[in-house]
């Protein structure tokens, strides 16, 4: 009997900088919570924590890098200390002088080999992407982290941008919030680019309290064996996290994973990353 291949847990997530919603209404009749620290948002970041730590690769969207409203928390490496995840990084997107600070994060118990900082086009300046290799060489894994913009002509100009990145590699995994749904023509037009699936279309995430939209998404390469792939029913915040599981393909060929109780110094710096 052959050995069983190797599964990858994925999860992307917006955690709305750990602020629960629940109902359209509480935008307005809530929006300090987005400028003002609260207990809350700790409760919902334990919560979060317990969470992910089932999770091999965690990418965050809105996640705060520590400003006024995060009580000068960076979320990203609360989340992976608390969830005991050894590897993880981050990148600061927009930031509104001392009140808050958002970005992006990644959370892995596989060690990367390379991570790298892009920024990305659009005519408001701010947004970005990390690109992470787990792996070298051919048989390397490619992660890409992401927010998109909320208009289609910087979106389109973001994901050509990314999709000139990672054509050439044969092991891409994309995940994020797209803020598009996946019938968008840049969308479709991103995976002609770049070579990858759109798994599943009707896949909704947004709102949290009644999901109407598939606006998060986890594209991968042709090649992927996707054993899983479904919406969380939680409501941490305005998004449900979306999960995924892979079998890996003898051509990925991964460093072996730390469980939670290991490496737990690493997680009091993030990992050393480049800028583009």
């Amino acid at each position: 009997m052959s050995a069983e291949r190797p599964r990858l847990r994925l999860l992307s997530y917006n955690i709305q900088a750990g602020t629960t919603t629940a109902n359209y209404r509480e935008y307005f009749t809530k929006s300090w919570r987005q400028l003002l620290p609260n207990n809350q948002r700790v409760a919902n970041l334990d919560a979060i924590a317990d969470l992910v730590r089932e999770y091999d690769i965690v990418a965050l969207q809105e996640v705060d890098c520590g400003s006024l409203r995060s009580g000068f928390l960076n979320q990203a490496k609360y989340l992976a200390t608390h969830a005991g995840f050894p590897y993880w990084n981050y990148r600061g997107n927009r930031k509104v002088g001392v009140i808050a600070h958002a970005g992006i994060g990644m959370l892995s118990r596989i060690q990367p080999g390379l991570v790298e900082e892009h920024r990305l086009p659009g005519a408001i300046p701010g947004r970005g992407a990390l690109v992470v290799r787990f792996g070298e060489g051919e048989h390397a894994l490619w992660l890409i982290v992401l927010h998109l913009a909320l208009g289609r002509r910087a979106r389109s100009q973001q994901l050509r941008y990314l999709a000139s990145e990672v054509r050439d590699y044969p092991n891409v995994v994309v995940m994020g919030d797209f803020n598009t749904g996946p019938g968008a023509r840049e969308l479709r037009e991103f995976c002609d680019l770049a070579g990858l699936i759109l798994p599943a279309e009707n896949i909704l995430t947004f709102p949290s309290w009644q999901p109407q939209r598939a606006i998060d998404h986890i594209l991968v390469s042709p090649n992927m064996d996707i054993t899983e792939l479904q919406a969380l029913p939680v409501h941490y915040s305005d998004h449900r996290p979306l999960a995924m599981t892979l079998n890996l393909a003898t051509a990925v060929d991964l460093p072996g994973h730390a469980n939670g109780d290991q490496d737990q110094q690493q997680t009091e710096q993030p990992l050393q990353r480049s800028r583009r």
